[in-house]
C-alpha cells in the first residue's frame, strides 16, 4: 500500500517547464559530385611529381590520350531572356563591316533583329540570326553581365545574337583551343603546377567535345558556368595556363579510342566515386570508377567540416522532401567512397526515400560524402524523492527557522538517432571555456537515453565523436 501512495504521489508532482533543443548535424567531407578528376587532387599529384598524363589515367581509368583530327566549334550561353545587347569590337555582320572601335545594339524588333549604332540609328534589320565577328586576332565585347559573373566580356570567336519565344540570346561561337583557354583558369588558380594546368587543359577540351548541354535545339552545346564549366573568355588567359593549353593541343581522353565524358570537381575527400552513385540513375562507365586520392590535402574541405542547424531548421529546407517534421535522416545505401546514394527522410507523419544527390541540394551542403547524426535534448527538474506525508524530504535547515528544503532532481534526456541500443553516450558539462565530461548515459532502444545531472549548468550530449546541442539545468 505504501508504495502505491509513493507512486501516485510522484506522478501528481509536475517536473518544472524543459529547456529543450533539437539539432541535425551532418559531418561533410569533399566538395563537389565526386566523379571524375579532383582538381584538388590534380594539385596533388602535380606535387608529387606526377605528370599530366599518368594524373588523367588515374582518374579516368582505362584511358588514353588521343587528338582530335579536325576543329571543333564550341557554341557558349552568354545570356538569354534579355531584350537587346550592347557588342563593341566587331569589325562585320551579316557580310557588312563595322567599326570596331564603336559600340552597337542588337534588340528586337517587330521583324527581327536590329541592329543600331550609338547614336540610335538603325543600320539595318534581320529576320534571322546576327553573328558580330571580331577582327583577325581580336575579340568581341558583350556588355552587362553573363551568365559566368564576368561583365562586359571580350570572346574569342564570334557573338551570335537570336531571338526566341524566351528574348534575345547571345552565344559565343568559339574554335576548341580559344574555348579552353578560357576555361582553365576560371576553373582553378593559374598558379598551379604546370602538369596540374595541363591535366586541367585536357579533361576540359574533352568535356567540351562530349557534352551537348543545349540538347537538338542545337542552339548552344556549353553553358558558361558551372552547369557545364567555368567559361570566361579573354578574362581567363593568362600565361601559364594558355601555355598548358598550347602544350596539350587537340589532346582528349579516350576509350578504346574514342572520346569519354570528362567530370570534375573540386574536392574528393580522399576518394572519388563510381558515376552511377554519383549521379543517381545514371549507367555505369568504366573510366568513371572509384579511386583513392589521397593527396587533395591542400583543399579546405578534405576533411569533414561539421554542419548545424535546427531541425525546425532543416525540416524548411527538406520542405517537400519531409513529411511532418524531420525526426533522422537514415542513410539506406552508400557508394565507395562513400557517398550517400538513398536515404530516408524521416518525419512525424512518415518516411520519404531521397537520393544523396537531393540532400545535398536541399539542405545546401558541399558533397554528399555525409554522416548525419539527430539530436533531441530536454532538461527537466523533478523531485529528488517522492513527497510522502509525515516523512520529511530532508533534514530541518538551522537558516530557514526550522522549514523543510526542498531536493531538486535535474535530468537530461532526449533522443539521438542513429544510435546503437546498449551503446554509451557521454553527457559533457561546461566549466569556463571547457566542455568536461559529467556523466555517461547508456542509449536504449531508438536512440533514447535519460540521466540526472549532478548540478545546475550548461549541458550537452556527445554520441558518436559528435556532439548535441546546449541545454540549461537550472
Amino acid at each position: 500500500m505504501l508504495t502505491i501512495t509513493v507512486l501516485a504521489a510522484a506522478l501528481l508532482v509536475p517536473a518544472t517547464a524543459a529547456q529543450g533543443a533539437t539539432s541535425l548535424v551532418a559531418s561533410v567531407r569533399g566538395f563537389g559530385h565526386g566523379v571524375g578528376l579532383s582538381q584538388y587532387g590534380t594539385l596533388g599529384y602535380a606535387r608529387q611529381g606526377w605528370t599530366a598524363d599518368r594524373i588523367l589515367a588515374h582518374y579516368y581509368t582505362g584511358t588514353q590520350l588521343g587528338r582530335l583530327s579536325r576543329g571543333v566549334a564550341v557554341r557558349v550561353l552568354l545570356q538569354s531572356g534579355r531584350s537587346r545587347y550592347a557588342i563593341s569590337g566587331a569589325s562585320s555582320v551579316g557580310g557588312r563591316l563595322l567599326d570596331r572601335a564603336k559600340t552597337y545594339t542588337v534588340a528586337r524588333g517587330g521583324n527581327g533583329l536590329v541592329i543600331s549604332d550609338a547614336t540610335g540609328r538603325d543600320l539595318f534589320t534581320s529576320s534571322g540570326p546576327l553573328v558580330l565577328q571580331p577582327a583577325s586576332g581580336g575579340a568581341v565585347t558583350l556588355g552587362g553581365s553573363a551568365q559566368n559573373g564576368t561583365s562586359g566580356g571580350a570572346y574569342r570567336g564570334a557573338i551570335e545574337v537570336r531571338s526566341g519565344a524566351g528574348g534575345v540570346s547571345a552565344i559565343n561561337v568559339v574554335g576548341l583551343e580559344d574555348y579552353t583557354a578560357g576555361v582553365v583558369s576560371a576553373e582553378v588558380p593559374a598558379s598551379w603546377p604546370a602538369e596540374a594546368l595541363r591535366a586541367q587543359a585536357v579533361a576540359a577540351r574533352t568535356y567540351a567535345v562530349t557534352t551537348n548541354a543545349g540538347g537538338s535545339a542545337g542552339q548552344f552545346t556549353q553553358y558558361a558556368d558551372t552547369r557545364s564549366q567555368m567559361y570566361r573568355g579573354v578574362a581567363a588567359e593568362t600565361p601559364t595556363t594558355s601555355a598548358a593549353v598550347k602544350a596539350t593541343a587537340n589532346r582528349v581522353v579516350t576509350y578504346q579510342g574514342t572520346p569519354v565524358t570528362t567530370f570534375f570537381f573540386s574536392t574528393s575527400g580522399g576518394r572519388t566515386e563510381n558515376v552511377e552513385y554519383g549521379f543517381v540513375g545514371s549507367d555505369p562507365k568504366p573510366w568513371l570508377k572509384s579511386v583513392a586520392d589521397p593527396y587533395d590535402t591542400a583543399s579546405p574541405y578534405h576533411r569533414p567540416q561539421t554542419i548545424r542547424m535546427t531541425l525546425t531548421r532543416a525540416t524548411r529546407a527538406l520542405s517537400g522532401l519531409v513529411k511532418g517534421r524531420l525526426k533522422l535522416i537514415r542513410v539506406r545505401k552508400r557508394g565507395f567512397s562513400p557517398r550517400i546514394v538513398r536515404a530516408d527522410v524521416v518525419g512525424t507523419a512518415g518516411t520519404t526515400t531521397v537520393t544523396g544527390p537531393q540532400l545535398r541540394r536541399a539542405l545546401g551542403l558541399r558533397d554528399t560524402w555525409i554522416r548525419f547524426r539527430s539530436f533531441s535534448t530536454d532538461v527537466s527538474n523533478q523531485p529528488a524523492a517522492p513527497v510522502v506525508p509525515g516523512i520529511p524530504r530532508t533534514p530541518a535547515d538551522p537558516t530557514t527557522g526550522g522549514a523543510q528544503m526542498s531536493s531538486v532532481a535535474r535530468r537530461i534526456h532526449g533522443v539521438v538517432a542513429p544510435a546503437t541500443a546498449g551503446a554509451w553516450a557521454t553527457v559533457e558539462q561546461r566549466v569556463g571555456t571547457r566542455w568536461v565530461r559529467a556523466v555517461d548515459v547508456q542509449v536504449a532502444a531508438g536512440g533514447a537515453y535519460s540521466t540526472t545531472l549532478p548540478e545546475p549548468g550548461r549541458y550537452r550530449l556527445r554520441y558518436g565523436g559528435v556532439t548535441g546541442p546546449e541545454v540549461t539545468a537550472r
